[in-house]
């Protein structure tokens, strides 16, 4: 008995010993997003299907009206402007980002290392303060209405706050950054022979780029789209400072729910939304990411 004991003692050394290194960098892991992501996301989903009495509180009865009442005109027009709103956002981040990726792959590391910390550094101060620049920047009696005028484009302010335009303005200012990143990651790791043997076989540039270097570089192209798109579906601050209240997006009805209207039930169920449009996003870039064989002609 003495010896199966032992014995059981030292295999449990063993395990320990063998398994040790990993629980001690994935345990803390675990346990915070056990804590801070998962239980939080199971009492979301719980209180989605809960109802709000008459005092902004939870009563536990099962409902689906919650999620009903997503599909009213009212919120499928915010879910729709939010849509539009973040697929600009990304158009545009997407025609921006590639272009000076490219430019950034092509120079020297060390160059490309400056260049890669000169587009970040902007982003280094607060959000907030970039936001309230632009503001400043689209006011009526702003520098680019003055400027304006006084070559004789216009001749009266254009009103660009608190409209749709000013907001993907916003977003783009925050958004940039991270469609740079993941272009630059894919094209920098771009195979520069298959490129050579395209002109060698008389491709035309254009044709390169679209029947290679494209291609070749979709992984990027789908990770920029990833971190663009979803983030601006979400993002409440923006609409909030540039918006003026006029520009409603499904963050700010998120937040509204919780904060303002006290609908936790109803706010957890547009929640879930966004959740589920993160999941299908992340999915898709799973698919495309994991491509092998890439038709180049």
């Amino acid at each position: 008995m003495n010896e199966k004991n032992a014995i059981t003692v030292k295999d449990k050394k063993s395990w320990f010993r063998r398994n040790g290194p990993v629980l001690s960098t994935t345990g803390p892991i675990s346990v915070w997003m056990l804590v801070f992501v998962l239980i939080p996301m199971l009492y979301i989903i719980f209180i989605s299907f809960m109802t709000r009495d008459v005092y902004g509180g939870i009563v536990y009865d099962f409902t689906l009206d919650n999620y009903k009442e997503i599909i009213q005109p009212l919120y499928l027009k915010v879910i729709w402007k939010s849509l539009k709103l973040a697929f600009i956002t990304t158009v545009i981040c997407l025609l921006l980002g590639y272009p000076l990726a490219y430019y950034i792959a092509g120079k020297p590391s060390k160059t490309a290392a400056k260049l890669i910390m000169l587009v970040m550094i902007p982003y280094w101060t607060n959000s907030l303060v970039r936001l309230y620049s632009v503001n400043l920047l689209g006011a009526t009696n702003g520098p680019i209405n003055n400027i304006l005028m006084d070559i004789g484009l216009i001749s009266e302010p254009l009103d660009m706050l608190y409209s749709d335009g000013i907001v993907v303005i916003g977003l783009l200012t925050a958004m940039l950054p991270f469609s740079v990143l993941p272009l630059y990651a894919s094209i920098e790791k771009l195979d520069k022979s298959l490129l050579e043997a395209s002109r060698d076989l008389g491709a035309r540039p254009h044709i390169t780029f679209l029947k290679v270097t494209i291609p070749l570089t979709m992984p990027g192209i789908v990770g920029c789209v990833l971190l663009v798109f979803i983030p601006s579906l979400g993002m409440y601050y923006v609409p909030e400072a540039l918006g003026g209240g006029k520009v409603m997006l499904i963050g700010s009805l998120v937040r509204n729910q919780f904060l303002v209207t006290k609908n936790w039930p109803f706010g957890a169920s547009l929640a879930i939304l966004l959740v589920l449009m993160t999941l299908a996003m992340v999915w898709i870039y799973t698919r495309v990411s994991k491509m092998d064989d890439l038709e180049v002609f």
